[in-house]
């Protein structure tokens, strides 16, 4: 034992592996359904070992969490730009309320309770479940003209009052949102959204199916020509016509004709007689229900024998961009390629008739290659799997917002910045933004992105974690009761405040102003629990735009925290 602690105070870096590891095992344990998740499972593993006297540099800290920060801001960029909008104005504001509103409670309850400065920010982060806080705060405390001793006091207050919140912080705010909320809102929170789905055609010919049910996914089929439909010949084009009044599109790819000729690639025109074989391109319960309208099914291997693929584009052609599903229901451009999931930001988004595509949207198609690829480039980039970062790009992104963050105005002995952090993550919106405006440059593929996003926030927790251990539990001791009360406190009275916003002030439909709640405090576990407790998948819509915003000014809020109570 002797011998592995002297090991890892000698070669710190391994303690750093070692507290991922434990701390990604204790996040995964679930008790009820709940866990504690990676980040507050690496925290508490980093205090237990840095029990053991080890010591880690803090620019390793510093530059792991500026890789954090700059991957945050690319995820968000898109969406947090793009809402600037005229109709995305509505959920911005709403979302930066709710946020100012979660600064001032956490404030106001610091005050009350009469916490210093580490003890206020690690509220604010963990009642609020925005684990960047930490760094954040940290970095603006170093700002401060005190004390290096009373700094690092502070600094070690910030964890501990993060880990004694953020459980209530998460499984608090799910249930408020899903249990009360709905019942704030409506007597019938649930039908009401069903109604709203109508609005957004959602509906399928009066039956439950949605349109995110028939577009999932895809198959081809060989079907042998027997119905009456074909009595007299007929084109592709017909063909399709009268599929399409049946449900979501299906497509005629190849024929054998009754001669035995395979045509490739049929046009609108190309004739279709009793007894061809045809390949049908469609999504699985539209093929089922068409079938018996054109005939039976028919194992010929060689017919079904051709390329098909499955690719990811991001929406960036302006011709494109505000179509909804039911214009790309008939767009010709679309013609044989079958929309499986949009992606906005980290949610996919319900696949319903009235929902428009925005700038910076990654949509997968599935079909034939030669298909697929006509409708990307009328979509806008299609992002090819590829295991090539642009590091030139993050690096630059990276080195920019932190020259810019560090510069500082004073105001008296108050030190006015947003720190190399706060800027790296605003040059991450922008560089972000950029991607999404100009996608042949700056590709960091989502891989990257959750690795850097991940990697760099459990290790910024680690080496907090591993410093703070030999004041945690001294820490914990002396306000460990107030700051559970008080992270109760700064966890619901935010999402009251929202819950009526949006019902008395922005008059949003109930489930938007859920979704908008979840996400203007970036809590995903409440928007899973909303969309199980509404049966719907609505809350998604509002959950993008709001936790772009959110997950930015919630950020900046721990400067502002600091700069509150200093």
């Amino acid at each position: 034992m002797e011998w592995f602690l002297k090991t890892l105070q000698d070669s710190p870096e391994l303690a750093i592996f070692l507290t991922l590891a434990l701390g990604f095992i204790v996040g995964r344990i679930k008790i009820k359904g709940f866990s504690l998740g990676s980040v507050t499972g690496v925290l508490l593993m980093g205090v237990v070992i840095g029990q053991f006297g080890i010591n880690i540099s803090p620019t390793v800290k510093s530059t792991f969490f500026l890789i954090f920060l700059f991957a945050v801001g690319y995820s968000v960029g898109p969406q947090f730009i793009h809402g600037l909008k005229k109709e995305g104005l509505p959920q911005i504001i709403f979302a930066a309320i709710v946020c100012v509103a979660c600064l001032l409670v956490s404030w106001v309850a610091a005050l009350i309770a009469g916490f210093d400065v580490g003890n206020a920010a690690g509220l604010l982060g963990g009642g609020n479940t925005i684990s960047a806080v930490i760094g954040v705060a940290s970095d603006t405390i170093n700002q401060l003209n005190i004390g290096e001793e009373q700094k690092q006091s502070f600094i070690n207050q910030i964890p501990v009052a993060y880990a004694v919140t953020y459980i209530f912080g998460t499984a608090g705010t799910a249930w408020f949102l899903a249990s009360v909320g709905p019942k704030l809102l409506g007597k019938n929170v649930v039908q009401m959204t069903k109604d709203y789905e109508a609005t957004l055609g959602g509906l399928l010919n009066d039956d439950d199916a949605t349109m995110e049910d028939a577009y999932n996914g895809t198959t081809f089929r060989a079907i042998k020509v027997t119905n009456d439909f074909f009595k007299h010949e007929r084109t592709v084009q017909e063909l399709e016509d009268e599929l399409v009044k049946m449900g979501w599109p299906v497509y005629v790819e190849r024929v054998r004709t009754v001669k035995g000729d395979i045509i490739q690639e049929p046009s609108p025109d190309t004739k279709l007689n009793m007894g061809d074989y045809l390949v049908l391109n469609g999504p699985i319960d539209s093929l089922i229900k068409d079938e018996n309208a054109i005939g039976v099914e028919v194992p010929d291997v060689e017919l079904l024998d051709f390329k098909a693929e499955t690719i990811s584009v991001l929406v960036s052609n302006k011709e494109a961009i505000g179509k909804t599903l039911k214009d790309l229901k008939v767009c010709k451009i679309r013609h044989g390629a079958i929309i499986r999931k949009i992606h906005r930001g980290k949610v996919t988004i319900p696949l319903y008739n009235n929902v428009d595509l925005k700038r910076g949207d990654i949509v997968e198609l599935e079909g034939r290659k030669l298909d697929v690829d006509r409708f990307a480039d009328y979509l806008g980039y299609a992002e090819r799997p590829t295991n090539v970062t642009d590091l030139l790009y993050v690096g630059l992104g990276i080195f920019l917002g932190g020259i810019i963050g560090s510069l500082t105005i004073r105001t008296g002995n108050i030190p006015l910045s947003l720190s190399a952090s706060g800027g790296v993550l605003i040059m991450g919106i922008i560089f972000g933004w950029i991607r999404s405006m100009r996608p042949k440059f700056g590709a960091v593929p989502e891989p990257a992105v959750w690795l850097m996003n991940n990697m760099g926030l459990n290790i910024f927790i680690a080496v907090v974690g591993i410093n703070a251990g030999p004041d945690f539990i001294a820490g914990l001791k002396s306000a460990g009761v107030s700051l559970f009360v008080a992270g109760i406190f700064v966890s619901l009275v935010p999402m009251l405040i929202g819950i009526l916003l949006g019902r008395f002030v922005f008059k949003f439909q109930p489930a938007i102003t859920l979704g908008a709640c979840a996400g203007a405090r970036t809590t995903t576990a409440a928007l899973g629990a909303l969309q199980d407790a509404l049966k719907s998948k609505v809350p998604a819509l509002s959950y993008t735009t709001t936790y772009a915003v959110g997950n930015t000014l919630l950020i900046i809020c721990g400067v502002v925290i600091v700069l509150l109570m200093s």
